[in-house]
């Protein structure tokens, strides 16, 4: 099920959308979503895995000294 939403865009946006709704053969209605879609998931996917990081920092699960220097050693980091 869909539902319908305006959004403002600046005119330069809109008139690449435009075109590249041509050149696609999609709608612009159709990419808008597609791109809507996307940033919602990657907005959503980056916000849990803070979360997820804060509460392992919160519970103490951090790496020691001894295996951050072995990762530092591996790629060749100077610290």
């Amino acid at each position: 099920m869909s539902t319908t939403m305006t959004v403002r865009l600046e005119e330069d946006i809109k008139t690449r959308l435009e075109q590249l709704s041509g050149v696609t053969n999609r709608s612009k209605s159709f990419l808008a979503a597609e791109a809507i879609k996307e940033f919602v998931e990657h907005n959503e996917w980056q916000l849990k895995e803070i979360a997820d990081a804060l509460s392992e920092a919160d519970a103490g699960e951090f790496a020691s000294d001894e295996v951050v220097q072995q990762v530092f050693e591996k790629w060749n980091v100077k610290d």
